[in-house]
């Protein structure tokens, strides 16, 4: 025979119990880190491309420039 947890006669001991909530730190960390992440590796991307190799914005914005790159660093 199992007993259902209101009665526990351990868990009587006359005090609420907390019910667990979700706090608004935790919830901002689940959304902002990712989009800064994202923030990131695009401020990246661009400073790279851009202004150190001195190329148009719009080709960044291309899959056929990171094919490029992409072969030329894992070319066999």
């Amino acid at each position: 025979m199992s007993l259902n947890d209101s009665q526990n006669p351990a868990q009587d001991s006359g005090k609420p119990q907390r019910k667990r909530r979700i706090r608004t730190w935790t919830i901002i960390q689940w959304f902002l880190i990712p989009i800064l992440l994202v923030g990131a590796l695009a401020g990246g991307l661009v400073t790279g491309y851009v202004v150190l190799g001195h190329r148009e914005f719009s080709d960044v914005l291309q899959f056929s420039t990171w094919k490029h790159v992409y072969d030329l660093v894992f070319a066999p």
